[in-house]
């Protein structure tokens, strides 16, 4: 697909509406252009950006270097706890202070786990702000390799939230209140408890009620309370967990209405959708915390709503895909064993990730035919084969499936 002509192509899309990204069937290299190409501009005035695991080589770091030496401010919450990544980031947090970025090592106490970008822009009429938050991390090699979504907006609800949150981490002010996004520590257990005890009153009173929530790991003990508290209340509450589940699904008198399962393919399940039924008023979620105490409570988290109905309804497909998984998925029984899903007598076989990978290519095919800009945000072409394709999980044996590092 043709590379976008200019810096203006596409910050004119983003100001047409939202946009998602499906990683890594949807390539991530529409995000290093934003970046690369708000570094460039000479409209951009600041660009702000969580950096947790960048990963070597970084045409990001790069881009942001070059966006500080050339004049624009720049700052860069680099967090130097990432499991595995330290001297990798002590590294890019050097060449960046090198550069002329101003670099923060984020709140004391706390690891800064967010994924959010921040663009301050020039134009006609005043300043804008662009916004991209993602469940994944700013790496382009593991965005080859996980699933993982992101939104891309011009908002200003958003964007002014996305300023305070930066205003946060460098320490310069904590907001009074937030438009739009939940942030932990400071609020985003409760909201997340509030969600689930709201589901579990629509269904006392008969409106519609679900809740339908994928995430890499569930351990936190007052939201797994809510949950069966919420499926003690007649909720149907479906989970798609890859990692630690400390929830034992289908418990009669405890946990009936809830099921768990778990998804092990060819890439690596990384990010994290709430869906909440709320009377038949979706609402949808993307966010960068899994159900944990240290989410909820040891790091710097964001959830972020879903606006607009035409992403609501993606998220929501994808979800319902996922579930409806009978080649990679795994079943959890109330004894903490996971048993393996097979399609039913006469049932076609269904691949999530390969649905979504036919889904896309047909998504690139008819906007090639249109000669769509959005085109450039379709296909990822080097998506590279994943280590976990074709192994067999430890579920087989009674136990978990895989975990990797968070």
């Amino acid at each position: 697909v043709p590379p976008l002509r200019d810096a203006e192509d596409i910050f004119a899309t983003i100001r047409e509406g939202d946009i998602l990204l499906h990683h890594p069937y949807e390539s991530f290299d529409p995000v290093v252009e934003l970046i690369t190409r708000a570094a460039d501009d000479p409209d951009v005035l600041a660009i702000k950006q969580t950096l947790y695991r960048a990963g070597g080589d970084s045409p990001i770091v790069k881009a942001l270097a070059r966006a500080a030496e050339t004049g624009k401010q720049v700052t860069a919450i680099v967090e130097l706890k990432a499991r595995f990544d330290e001297e990798s980031n002590i590294q890019w947090a050097r060449t960046l202070e090198q550069s002329g970025v101003h670099v923060v090592y984020g709140l004391l106490g706390l690891k800064t786990h967010a994924k959010c970008l921040l663009i301050i822009r020039r134009e006609r009429g005043g300043l804008r702000r662009y916004v991209h938050l993602a469940t994944g991390n700013y790496n382009t090699t593991t965005s080859r390799l996980y699933t993982d979504v992101a939104l891309l907006t011009a908002r200003p609800s958003l964007g002014a939230d996305a300023s305070s949150l930066f205003n946060l981490l460098t320490g310069y002010s904590a907001p009074a209140k937030w438009n739009s996004l939940v942030v932990a520590p400071l609020g985003l257990h409760e909201a997340i408890l509030g969600l689930i005890a709201r589901e579990a009153e629509h269904a006392r009173q008969g409106r519609p009620a679900r809740i339908v929530a994928k995430m890499n790991s569930l351990v936190d003990e007052d939201v797994i309370e809510a949950l069966y508290r919420a499926s003690q209340a007649g909720v149907p509450i479906s989970l798609i967990v890859r990692g630690i589940c400390c929830l034992r699904p289908r418990v009669p008198g405890v946990s009936d209405n809830i099921e768990v399962r778990a998804i092990l393919d060819r890439f690596l399940e990384h990010g994290r959708i709430f869906h909440f039924a709320n009377a038949g008023k979706d609402e949808v979620y993307i966010s960068s915390a899994d159900w944990m105490p240290r989410n909820f409570h040891r790091r710097v988290e964001v959830m972020v709503p879903m606006d607009e109905a035409a992403i609501r309804a993606r998220l929501i497909d994808i979800l319902n895909v996922q579930w409806a998984d009978n080649v990679k998925a795994w079943v959890l029984d109330p004894s903490g064993a996971y048993v393996r899903v097979r399609p039913k007598d006469g049932q076609a076989a269904l691949r999530a990730q390969q649905k979504f990978i036919e889904q896309t290519k047909e998504k690139v095919k008819v906007a090639d035919q249109a000669a769509r800009p959005l085109s450039r945000f379709h296909m990822n072409p080097t998506a590279q084969k994943s280590p976990l394709e074709g192994k067999v999980p430890r579920a087989a044996q009674r136990r978990r499936p895989r975990r990797d590092e968070q």
